[in-house]
């Protein structure tokens, strides 16, 4: 969730009813508003991270607010806001890769099954990669919960109107890439044979099985491992049905479209971060 901060009236930052400033309100406003349960709601947020970040970028030019962070008693909130930036950069880059692996993966698996030459065994080791990417994600969103910390300090009466501004749209950004990664890594659960899951989803609660099977349906991600691990069942049972490969082969296209999606959203805001 993102934090709200309450500000201190400074003299050396545009007041809230400054253009730029109500802008950057809205944006924010926007972003805390929308939720990101699929493709096309993760890239509007991605969309309006870029949007906020060019309204900060404005802000940034103003005399007033390079002012206002080249204060000596700003200093050590500036540091902190570059060394929060470092590490988003750094996740950025790791959301990079984990798309460019997928994607790279997507399209070798789609070639194999439409040949269907040694689709099991490719299978397999497009599900073990996940495995190696999923654990670099978790790194990534730990990374992201140290910024996190940094940015909800109690002490943020001592910094400027300016500096609490930045840290809003940190913590928003922040919240914006937990989705994402959270989105990239999500998996739908191995059949029975590979681990036994039924058993644990009787034990959950109605509601939270309706939400979980909805989130399901909108994330292509687990629409692929859903198709491949009854690839896998049908290997094993040593059937073959046409059925299950045109089905994989759907929802690979599917993936590799949603990729490209979220891959040009991460690219843009990657470009903004760098800038700032």
């Amino acid at each position: 969730m993102a934090t709200t901060y309450y500000h201190t009236r400074s003299n050396s930052f545009p007041n809230r009813s400054h253009p730029l400033s109500a802008e950057l309100d809205e944006q924010l406003r926007r972003l805390r508003s929308s939720e990101a349960a699929c493709t096309s709601s993760i890239c509007h947020q991605l969309n309006g991270l870029q949007d906020l970040h060019d309204c900060v970028d404005k802000l940034l030019l103003l005399p007033l607010s390079q002012q206002s962070l080249a204060h000596a008693q700003q200093e050590k909130w500036t540091n902190e806001l570059l060394e929060g930036s470092i590490r988003l950069l750094d996740v950025c880059n790791t959301v990079k890769d984990a798309l460019l692996q997928a994607k790279e993966c997507s399209r070798e698996l789609q070639s194999i099954v439409r040949r269907r030459c040694k689709v099991e065994t490719e299978v397999r080791k497009y599900l073990t990669s996940r495995k190696v990417v999923k654990k670099a994600i978790q790194k990534a969103l730990a990374k992201l919960k140290a910024v996190e910390t940094c940015s909800s300090s109690k002490n943020n009466h001592e910094r400027s109107e300016m500096v609490n501004m930045l840290k809003e749209v940190e913590t928003i950004t922040i919240t914006v890439m937990e989705s994402l990664l959270s989105f990239i890594s999500s998996s739908t659960t191995a059949p029975t044979k590979l681990r036994g899951w039924p058993l644990v989803s009787k034990l959950v609660k109605p509601k939270r099985i309706a939400c979980e099977e909805e989130e399901i349906s909108e994330n292509e991600f687990r629409k692929v491992e859903d198709a491949l691990y009854s690839l896998i069942r049908q290997a094993t049972n040593k059937s073959n049905s046409i059925k299950n490969h045109e089905n994989v082969q759907n929802r690979l296209k599917e993936l590799d479209l949603c990729i490209q999606d979220l891959d040009g959203g991460l690219e843009s805001l990657y470009r903004c971060l760098i800038k700032h």
